[in-house]
């Protein structure tokens, strides 16, 4: 009886987690009650923090009882802690020039614990702003409508890095179709597929600039977004040989104009030489007018040489140089035969005021078989450059 009792002891002190220590029993100690800790990111004392980052605060064993957030003016960061109560993140960045002080309180198993810490964020020598317009240089406005010719225009109001702003500048278009930018200096960029738009797509611009260093200590103002939808194809296409404006809807034929373009020739005024010629090329609408007063000493042709300043019913400018499409009642004996103009095209009052009210801006406006140079870019004649060069214009190439 005796050794079966002793057997029996020993089992139970192995199966009850107990050391038999002599006649008696010892209880193995139990863990120390765990603290809890508090992490901060952005890491204590961190500086020039990027303004686009949120505020986080992560506890282990344990969970947050409160959190100050606090900038250097005295506001509170907002923020909201999650269901868990073990992380708590701001409801903003964290801003441009701000030095912020932090306090957590969190409870675990050995009780309250309270951390803080400090961290300033990057602050820019300027803030850059971006303007999204269309060829015309007016701003967009959410579900505008152009024509299939429609150029994006994004202008800086300052010099940027174009790499760098160029990975934050997204254009969707809807159904999808690649397009490029094209920079024509530091501050403008303009964005056009290899083709003309098709009737109906949706193009979407994103400028996700805030926080972005834009090159020289220069950082983005703000994130901008705007929606546009393109109408339909209204293409004119002017040709010098028949001296006619062909205008097309939809690929149909809807109505044919005769015109008279530049004279041709050149005349040199206070030094400069002045071209005569509508120049070759792709225009678009740019916008319309009616009346708009016309000056020719507003590019550089005075009334003294030839120049001239009258008022035109319904004018639809089709260049940044002055180029319209208009009517001119005195010019009809040359229109479908000769070319009279200093570089507009001249139409009949009937016609005009018909094209003044079909076209939108975007609208192509094609010339061809005209003398002269063809149509620059900064003159609006972004879909006369041909893709393979467009393609080079890009940051990125």
């Amino acid at each position: 009886m005796a050794l079966g009792r002793r057997r029996l002891l020993i089992g139970f002190g192995g199966a009850g987690g107990l050391a038999l220590a002599g006649c008696g029993w010892v209880r193995e100690p139990a863990p120390p009650p765990k603290a809890a800790t508090i992490g901060f990111d952005p890491p204590p004392g961190t500086n020039d923090v990027d303004a686009r980052s949120l505020g986080t605060i992560t506890v282990t064993d344990g969970t947050l009882r409160s959190v100050e957030w606090i900038d250097e003016t005295g506001r509170s960061l907002p923020g909201a802690s999650a269901p868990d109560l073990r992380t708590w993140t701001s409801a903003e960045p964290l801003g441009y020039g701000h030095t912020y002080t932090v306090k957590a309180m969190a409870h675990g198993e050995s009780g309250d614990i309270t951390a803080t810490t400090t961290c300033a964020t990057v602050r820019p020598q300027q803030l850059v702003d971006v303007s999204l317009r269309s060829a015309n240089l007016v701003d967009l406005a959410e579900n505008d409508t152009y024509g299939v010719g429609f150029v994006l225009v994004a202008h800086f109001d300052e010099p940027v890095d174009r790499a760098a702003v160029e990975r934050h500048l997204k254009v969707t278009t809807e159904p999808a179709v690649a397009g490029a930018w094209y920079w024509l200096d530091d501050q403008n960029a303009h964005w056009r597929p290899e083709h003309y738009h098709a009737p109906g797509t949706r193009i979407t611009i994103a400028a996700e600039l805030f926080g972005v260093a834009l090159g020289e200590g220069r950082y983005g103002l703000r994130n901008q977004r705007a929606s546009v939808i393109i109408g339909p194809a209204h293409v004119a296409i002017a040709d010098d040989d028949t001296k006619q404006i062909e205008v097309f809807d939809n690929g149909n034929l809807v109505r044919t104009m005769p015109t008279s373009m530049g004279k041709g020739g050149t005349t040199v005024v206070g030094g400069r030489a002045m071209s005569f010629w509508t120049r070759p090329g792709i225009y678009t609408v740019l916008d319309r007018n009616d009346p708009v007063i016309m000056d020719s000493a507003s590019y550089g042709l005075p009334a003294g040489s030839g120049g001239y300043r009258t008022s035109i019913n319904h004018a639809v400018r089709i260049s940044h140089d002055g180029i319209f499409v208009h009517e001119l009642a005195a010019t009809m004996w040359a229109q479908g035969n000769t070319n009279v103009s200093h570089g507009c095209l001249n139409i009949s009052p009937n016609d005009a005021a018909w094209f003044y009210d079909f076209v939108i801006p975007g609208d192509v406006v094609e010339v061809r078989n005209t003398g002269g140079d063809p149509l620059d870019i900064w003159q609006n004649g972004d879909w006369s450059m041909p893709w393979s060069d467009w393609l080079l214009g890009s940051a990125h190439t």
